[in-house]
């Protein structure tokens, strides 16, 4: 009987200690940037590192330091980023109840199990084998206060993220500095697109390239954070804009519109779950599971980022295990590492945002890039349509098919140049109408190659400067150790007096004499150098 008591103890402590608890319609202002004598009408995104972020009406971003805006700008700037602050922090408090409420149910259980096994053990073990028991008991106890300790934060390795976007390379570039993972493309899948949409869910948009790329690509941290409260995905949160990043380049959005219906249960989705917004910008609503059933990558990378940072996995763990139970994020920690997962059913790949993400007053991620419509028009859903084809033509465009009511002979076809001229026919079995319309050039994604360091300079860190006898140097991320190919300092004549050909943070200068050197970092695309001063 005391064996299976102690047993039964110990199982319990087990089990939980194995637990973790995880535009168009926006105001136009028209701002003055006064240290460039000029002016732009467009709506506040955010204020960032110094700077305001402003988004035209063609969905352009533009950003400068908030010290060469207007009094009257700053001010309006200042209050706006006040009441997303303050959005956000109602979401947390908002949400932050019904889960708290579920731990702290969970974790009573749990307490009363934990009294019940020691009231057995005290009133049946025998007294002399207590002094064993009462050690087991408080190791019990702790063991469960810091099994619900939360995740706080993770870095992820930047290699890691280029191997998961290497399967797309032809069409999908990368880079990374210590805080960012960048992410360059079209938007534009090597799948079929649109076909499959019917009933009333098609909006007459179809796809169309965006400039993802430059200023305009997609960001995702690199050092996540587990906020405090998750924040739900449906169709009040999150309903403008991306919450994920495919690997191949395409924008995952919200699975619900902002009615709160499931876009694929209603029949806006094309085959592969996607189709294109009103600005013909095509993204993906649920989890693209078909990058690993078409053979474009497979089960030991991610299919998609979040933009909070967090992977997400197909239907199988990375090992190729049965995919763990996932948690009310639809996700779970994997390895000390949380992730999330694809499934075929609602809610398909994020439940709520795991990762610290900042929410804007228009229910959108910020920042992030946006797709510039061409066309002018206010389309909406075509009753009795059904996309029958889409296919890209020789001239930058895509021919996209429909019957109209189970009659055949609908089309809307465009064709573009590479300054930016769209010509846009739409065909109806009694004739066609074409209309121009004048939009951005087309682009081209950048061949980057591997993901090079970019941006990184100012996060490295040499100290003490000046230093006598050791110098250390910070990289900012610990990550890029692993990039780096040698660390030399040379003299002022040009001279290599150390060199090393591995990272090594922490190097000897007691050697050197008194005088200015110059520290070289070399990584695979670029070589970083800082002054040092030695005394």
């Amino acid at each position: 009987m005391k064996n299976l008591q102690i047993l039964f103890f110990f199982m319990l402590c087990n089990s939980i200690f194995a637990h973790s608890v995880d535009g168009s319609n926006q105001f136009q202002r028209h701002w003055s940037i006064q240290t460039e004598n000029k002016f732009i009408d467009g709506t506040f995104m955010m204020t960032k590192n110094g700077e305001i972020y402003i988004e035209d009406a063609k969905s352009n971003i533009f950003h400068f330091p908030i010290a060469s805006f207007a009094a009257a700008d700053q001010e309006y700037a200042n209050l706006r980023n006040s009441k997303i602050v303050a959005l956000n922090t109602n979401i947390v408090n908002q949400n932050n109840a019904a889960i708290q409420n579920g731990l702290k149910s969970k974790m009573l259980f749990i307490i009363f199990l934990l009294g019940i096994s020691s009231i057995l053990l005290l009133k049946y073990a025998d007294r002399k084998k207590l002094k064993f028991i009462f050690p087991m008991l408080f190791t019990g106890v702790v063991m469960t206060l810091f099994s619900f300790a939360k995740k706080s934060s993770t870095a992820t390795d930047p290699a890691f993220m280029t191997a998961a976007f290497a399967p797309f390379a032809s069409t999908v570039s990368t880079s990374y500095d210590a805080t960012y993972f960048y992410v360059n493309s079209t938007g534009i899948p090597n799948h079929t697109m649109m076909v499959g949409i019917g009933s009333a869910g098609w909006q007459q948009q179809v796809p169309m390239s965006k400039c993802y790329i430059g200023t305009s690509k997609w960001s995702i941290p690199l050092n996540p954070v587990v906020a405090s409260s998750p924040v739900i995905v449906n169709g009040s949160h999150f309903t403008k804009g991306a919450i994920a990043m495919a690997t191949n380049g395409v924008p995952i959005f919200n699975p619900y519109t902002n009615t709160g219906a499931d876009a694929f249960l209603t029949g806006q989705l094309d085959n592969y779950g996607g189709h294109c917004g009103r600005g013909d910008d095509y993204h993906y609503h649920t989890a693209p599971l078909h990058l690993i059933s078409l053979g474009q990558t497979n089960y030991t990378l991610p299919i998609a980022f979040g933009l909070d940072g967090y992977a997400i996995y197909g239907t199988l763990e990375p090992t190729g295990a049965t995919m763990a139970t996932l948690d009310a994020n639809h996700g779970h920690f994997f390895n000390g590492a949380y992730h999330y997962h694809g499934t075929a059913t609602a809610p398909y790949m994020i439940a709520y945002m795991v990762g610290v993400v900042t929410e804007d007053s228009a229910a959108q991620i910020i920042p992030q890039p946006q797709g510039a419509p061409v066309r002018t028009e206010n389309w909406g859903p075509l009753n009795g349509a059904l996309i029958t084809s889409c296919t890209a033509n020789t001239s930058n465009g895509y021919n996209t098919s429909y019957k109209l009511n189970n009659v055949a002979g609908y089309a809307t076809n465009y064709t573009a140049t590479a300054s930016g001229s769209y010509t846009f026919s739409y065909v109806t079995p009694t004739g066609t109408t074409t209309t121009v319309y004048t939009g951005p050039a087309q682009c081209v994604v950048p061949n980057l190659g591997i993901a090079p360091v970019i941006s990184i300079e100012q996060n490295i860190t040499l100290y003490p400067n000046p230093t006598t006898d050791l110098l250390h140097i910070d990289l900012g991320n610990y990550f890029l150790t692993n990039d780096v190919q040698s660390v030399s300092i040379y003299d002022l004549k040009g001279s290599v007096v150390l060199k090393t050909l591995h990272f090594n943070e922490n190097i000897d200068v007691k050697s050197l004499t008194k005088g200015t050197y110059f520290v070289k970092i070399e990584f695979p695309n670029s070589v970083i150098t800082k002054k040092l001063l030695v005394k």
